[in-house]
């Protein structure tokens, strides 16, 4: 069965349940607002989802971690204070010391930002964050499960966005990149060429030398990349993905469906802005039961532009592969609600499915933004006023398609058998 045989009107349904994700989205703005990663407003918005997920699933509750939410972030500013003391330390003839900040900035981005390990968490204050979970039991035996997941919590203000979108963003990070690779590079030269420490000013390593000083407007500037003092609403990013989820559930209560064998989760992640924690505290918890049978999981996030909509099959800046068998069911089920929508990458940052891929469960992450980074990205532009009704109805259509095709044919590499005019 299709998702549009399961009730009589299913387009005045869809409706029905994206007005829903509309007004709760706008609710939760209005009565929480911004939702700093492991704050207290982050946890009255999941208390909210709470009592919305009590009254269509069998089982709800709220899951505490701890995390350091200032830990993810703050590489940016100490790889900005090490560099622009690389910088310093090269002038004093100390390049052995040059060298090593440079290292240990190259090496806290590649841990940080590229692989999402928490390596700095053991040197920041810790804090409680919470997920929150709704199930709807099958009726017989649970066979295969599959989870609808967004994070709720909103990220810090990123200034380059704010102050020149995504061609400031784009444009310093790169600046700052090659400065890092430069400011070691010169290191290196100088302890080649005149030992480790002293050596003369003259020739090649002394114009390296001076040379690092183009980027030290680089070093200084990252040093504000992250405004802690303003999380944003993040009102697409990502209270769209985690009302569709609940969403779903509610569809599926309203309309007295429950299926034999499937088990339907809704999750809503806290931490996903402070490094992905909360996807990686709920997979650590619940490791077992998620590898006792066949698991989906359905991630989405900042569902705004219908016309960026994509399935990322490569995620954490590319380093992780997501599940072929949930892009393809994501993709049929886009396909039954009318859309053909491209596999991409994530080739910059993560998603929650990124984590959860790593954590040995399927996943996979659908999203509709512009990938380059539009200007209500992480800023205080993200705001009820830019949503995209037609962007909601479409995600919730695509989760519900891809729900009975799971339900009736599990994890496959591909569904060809599902027709757009099965009956």
């Amino acid at each position: 069965m299709r998702a549009n045989d399961c009730v009589k009107n299913y387009p005045s349904s869809l409706r029905m349940y994206t007005n829903y994700t509309d007004r709760k989205i706008r609710s939760i703005c209005k009565e929480v607002g911004p939702r700093e990663s492991g704050s207290e407003s982050e946890r009255k918005a999941q208390e909210i989802v709470l009592e919305d997920l009590k009254t269509c699933s069998d089982e709800s509750r709220i899951e505490d971690f701890k995390m350091s939410k200032y830990a993810f972030m703050a590489w940016v500013v100490l790889d900005g204070l090490f560099l622009l003391a690389a910088v310093g330390l090269s002038f004093l003839r100390l390049p052995i010391v040059s060298v090593c900040l440079a290292a240990a900035a190259l090496i806290i981005l590649v841990f940080e930002f590229l692989i999402y390990k928490e390596f700095l968490d053991p040197f920041f204050p810790k804090a409680t964050s919470c997920n929150a979970v709704g199930i709807k039991k099958p009726t017989g035996e649970v066979k295969q499960r599959i989870i609808f997941s967004g994070h709720i919590d909103s990220a810090y203000e990123w200034s380059f966005t704010q102050w020149g979108g995504h061609g400031l963003l784009i444009g310093g990070m790169i600046y700052a990149v090659l400065g890092l690779l430069y400011v070691t590079a010169s290191s290196i030269v100088q302890i080649v060429s005149h030992g480790i420490i002293g050596g003369s000013f003259e020739g090649v390593s002394g114009i390296m030398r001076w040379a690092q000083l183009a980027f030290v407007p680089a070093f200084i500037l990252i040093l504000f990349f992250t405004n802690f003092r303003r999380p944003v609403m993040g009102c697409n990013d990502n209270l769209t993905g985690s009302i569709t989820s609940v969403a779903v559930l509610k569809f599926l209560q309203d309309n007295d469906i429950t299926f034999e064998n499937t088990e339907v989760v809704a999750l809503t992640t806290g931490c996903e802005e402070a490094g992905l924690r909360g996807a990686k505290a709920f997979v650590k918890a619940h490791k077992k039961e998620l590898d006792e049978i066949p698991t989906a999981f359905f991630g989405m996030d900042t569902l705004k532009e219908l016309q960026y909509m994509a399935i990322y099959a490569k995620d954490m800046t590319g380093t992780v592969k997501n599940d072929p068998r949930v892009c393809a069911l994501m993709k049929k089920g886009a396909e039954l609600a009318g859309l053909d929508v491209p596999y991409s990458t994530v080739w910059l940052g993560a998603s929650d499915a990124a984590q959860v891929s790593k954590g040995g469960v399927p996943a996979a992450c659908l999203a509709a933004m512009d990938p380059s980074g539009p200007r209500y990205y992480h800023t205080r532009r993200d705001l009820p006023e830019i949503m995209e009704r037609k962007t909601l109805e479409k995600s919730l259509d695509i989760c519900l398609q891809s729900l009975f095709i799971f339900d009736e044919y599990g994890l496959k590499d591909n569904y060809d058998e599902v027709k757009a005019d099965k009956a």
